[in-house]
């Protein structure tokens, strides 16, 4: 790839960064960490674009996905 190229992907980055953190600054951390998520950031991503750890994001993120599994439980069960 040539430095243009990388350049580009560069800014690119940049953009959909900047992007991604305009949609999810008025909610509260589990909910960022779970749209980033699932638009594909990994742990570390999302850690870098909010300023936490990758430890912390993992931890919430596998909260987020036992309590969804509770909840389709409790849905059969009904």
């Amino acid at each position: 790839m040539n430095d243009i190229n990388l350049k580009i992907l560069e800014k690119l980055d940049i953009l959909v960064k900047l992007t991604t953190l305009n949609i999810v600054k008025d909610k509260d951390f589990k909910e960022q960490a779970k749209l980033l998520s699932t638009v594909g950031f990994r742990p570390k991503e999302i850690a870098d674009l909010l300023g936490t750890t990758a430890n912390s994001v993992r931890v919430t993120l596998s909260r987020i996905r036992k309590s969804m599994d509770k909840n389709k439980k409790g849905d059969l069960n009904e």
